[in-house]
């Protein structure tokens, strides 16, 4: 009996977030987390809550201007070294949307390793903006290359990290932001003090942040004063903004 041939995985994404808008003028690419090493299929619970809620609340801020939010649901569960695969898996997101929607900007949004998976992914050149929050970031090696920033030229960057995370170091977020501030002045970073990984305290914080920063970089929205002042103000002030309790209750919804 011959045996058959195992399929090839494909990465793919998911429904739109709500009613999809009938002309797209922009898309969010929302990558989930994942593990360091993992030749494993990606597991539901990858998509967490805080994606689905920073898709839905996306969803709503941009339907008038024509925005659609996808989540990428990758083909392994592991980012897996030199390989990459979430970082493929984003690149080939951001392609699949200029073969849907044409010539539209995007935004990666990406939380834990896929936040890493933003960041690495961002030169694609339909790609105007990356959120990464909480994001996962090698230890830095003498014996390894840095993780590249030069790619995020052109683009809008944000950092979110709670400064009590124990999952991914606040630290090693903060030092990539600064490098990346060098080749880029649109880059800023917020901390969320006394907030873990998950930013269950100030996640309404969060997701308005998010909210703010997206919308302002894919359509033109005018950025809170706190985001303006974060990405005009020089390192390391911009790259260490406290985010205020209660951010967002008078942005627009």
């Amino acid at each position: 009996m011959a045996q058959q041939a195992t399929p090839v995985r494909t990465a793919r994404l998911g429904r739109a977030f709500g009613p999809e808008p009938t002309t797209v003028s922009g898309v969010v690419l929302l990558l989930p987390g994942g593990e360091e090493i993992s030749g494993r299929r990606p597991s539901p619970v990858m998509v967490t809550a805080f994606v689905r809620a920073l898709g839905r609340r996306l969803a709503r801020a941009g339907r008038e201007e024509g925005l659609a939010a996808h989540v990428v649901h990758y083909r392994y569960r592991g980012w897996n070294g030199a390989e990459a695969h979430l970082a493929q898996d984003a690149s080939w997101a951001a392609e699949e949307v200029v073969r849907r929607y044409g010539d539209v900007p995007v935004c990666l949004a990406g939380v834990d390793m896929g936040g890493r998976a933003a960041l690495r992914s961002g030169g694609h050149e339909a790609v105007n903006s990356v959120v990464a929050i909480a994001p996962w970031l090698p230890e830095e090696d003498v014996a390894a290359p840095a993780e590249p920033v030069k790619q995020l030229v052109g683009r809008r960057v944000l950092l979110v990290h709670g400064t009590n995370d124990a999952r991914t170091d606040p630290e090693l977020s903060f030092r990539f932001a600064a490098r990346a501030k060098k080749a880029n002045r649109d880059v800023c970073r917020f901390e969320v003090h006394s907030d873990g990984h998950a930013l269950n305290q100030h996640r309404t914080e969060v997701l308005a942040l998010g909210e703010d920063f997206v919308m302002g970089s894919l359509f033109g929205r005018s950025f809170s004063r706190p985001v303006e002042d974060a990405l005009a103000a020089p390192p390391p002030l911009g790259l260490r903004m406290p985010l205020a309790a209660g951010f967002g209750k008078s942005l627009r919804r």
